[in-house]
């Protein structure tokens, strides 16, 4: 199997950093492989929603408790 010829090309119609790694991911990595990273992904994600939620919820529960009662 041949390579393709490269082509030169005008320095503005070249693919974005971007755009060219995800090219090179593509050819990396097949349909199992991109999708066990999509997963990963999706894990740190969810996990950075996870501990977001918790300081959220120490910092209310630490303003609760250092609170003066409030006399009636």
């Amino acid at each position: 199997m041949q390579a393709a010829p490269l082509r030169a090309t005008p320095a503005l119609s070249r693919p974005s950093v971007a755009g060219a790694l995800r090219a090179v991911e593509a050819v990396l990595m097949r349909g199992g492989q991109r999708t066990a990273r999509r997963n990963a992904w999706t894990s740190v994600l969810e996990d950075r929603r996870r501990a977001k939620d918790r300081y959220e919820a120490e910092y209310v529960l630490e303003a609760a408790a250092t609170r003066r009662p409030q006399a009636t």
